[in-house]
């Protein structure tokens, strides 16, 4: 079965600017082990600072993929499923982990590309923030790692049939369990109290603040992340075969990436009107 042509192309300096993206997302989400709190002027410095430089870059890469990369049909494209994605997002959020939001964002970014799940991510996240109120310094986190994980499905080997359902749904489950893992990161060091033995302690070596992370992480998420992997796994399952063919029956009637050509008039041999 022949694959569908993405629906934004990376170009080269996109995808350098998304390299480096994601080499400052790894210091956002990690920025526990890197930076203690206090050495930036107040206890919540970090978390701020790293939210606002996300937000810039997410701005950068999505300005790089939309350069040149990007037409009105993937846009329309994207428009619909963001929104679909900020919709359906209430209706599960905040009932034993259930996430609606990596179904559609792993299929669309395993048929439309790398490039469409990136910023899909980040719109859909977006979007829902601002249906329900939940706009703070969690926000960029929770973008840019929806971003990745529906980049990621567009970098996943090539498989069909029910093979590929299985990829999708595995790697739907792992993305929701990474996903809650990551997000935990950027509250950590101050939803504890100091003296607890999980709680985040400035000063310990890598391995040990490691560990107490660990601990907090499987104490505290487990359970939410788990609702999220199922989730993720039984959609996917379920309904992974349907979705797929719908988004590359779109994407082959859309052709994203054909050029446009405008019909004009006949002309006759000699150059004039017909």
């Amino acid at each position: 079965m022949s694959t569908s042509p993405a629906a934004i192309r990376i170009r080269p300096r996109a995808g350098i600017v998304i390299a480096m993206a994601a080499c400052l997302g790894v210091v956002a989400f990690f920025w526990p082990f890197l930076v203690a709190p206090g050495k930036f002027g107040s206890n919540y410095a970090p978390p701020l600072i790293f939210g606002v430089l996300l937000v810039i870059v997410l701005s950068v890469v999505i300005s790089e993929i939309a350069e040149g990369g990007i037409n009105s049909k993937a846009l329309a494209m994207l428009g619909v499923l963001s929104a679909v994605n900020a919709a359906i997002r209430p209706l599960g959020a905040g009932t034993a982990g259930i996430e609606t939001v990596f179904f559609i964002l792993v299929l669309a970014g395993r048929v439309y590309g790398p490039g469409f799940g990136f910023t899909l991510g980040c719109t859909s996240l977006f979007a829902s923030a601002l249906i329900t109120g939940g706009v703070g310094p969690w926000m960029p986190y929770q973008m840019f790692g929806c971003a990745f994980v529906g980049m990621l499905a567009g970098f996943l080997p090539k498989a069909t049939g029910r093979r590929e359902v299985a990829l999708l749904a595995v790697y739907g489950s792992l993305s929701g369990y990474l996903f809650g893992f990551l997000l935990n990161l950027s509250f950590w060091p101050f939803s504890l109290d100091p003296n607890s033995s999980i709680a985040y302690l400035p000063g310990l070596p890598f391995t040990e603040q490691f560990q107490r992370y660990l601990a907090f992480d499987l104490a505290t998420s487990l359970g939410w992340d788990t609702g999220r992997a199922v989730t993720n796994l039984v959609a996917i399952t379920l309904a992974g075969p349907a979705v797929l063919t719908v988004f590359r029956r779109a994407a082959r009637k859309a052709r994203f990436q054909a050029p446009i050509r405008f019909a004009g008039r006949d002309t006759s041999p000699d150059g004039t009107a017909g």
